[in-house]
């Protein structure tokens, strides 16, 4: 099994929310969705926006800067399904989110 590396404390990420994480160099969104964790590429494929900083329903997030669209779980885009971010697998240990830093297969 891969190496987790911590991202956040539970309670740092409100149900409903994301966060902006840097770790060893990677900037990742994690987000909170009724609970269960999900952490993508935080750079947008279109322009680089921020994608740990857009609203969050249900498990879509916009980004904020130009309103593309990704699956939280997937790292799949809903606005051009030929584009995706990397999405990453997450562990819940006691109140620490983990993520492992290689990404899983997009889609």
């Amino acid at each position: 099994m891969a190496e987790m590396v911590k991202v956040a404390n539970t309670d740092e990420v409100k149900t409903g929310e994301g966060i902006v994480a840097e770790v060893e160099g990677k900037e990742i969104a994690v987000f909170n969705v009724d609970g269960t964790f999900y952490a993508i590429d935080n750079t947008c494929v279109h322009r680089a926006g921020p994608l740990g900083e857009g609203e969050l329903i249900g498990e879509v997030v916009t980004c904020p800067w130009h309103g593309w669209e990704y699956n939280v779980k997937t790292g799949a885009c809903v606005t051009n399904p030929s584009a995706c971010v990397a999405s990453f697998p997450v562990v819940v240990e006691g109140n620490e989110v983990k993520v492992d830093l290689e990404p899983s297969a997009p889609g």
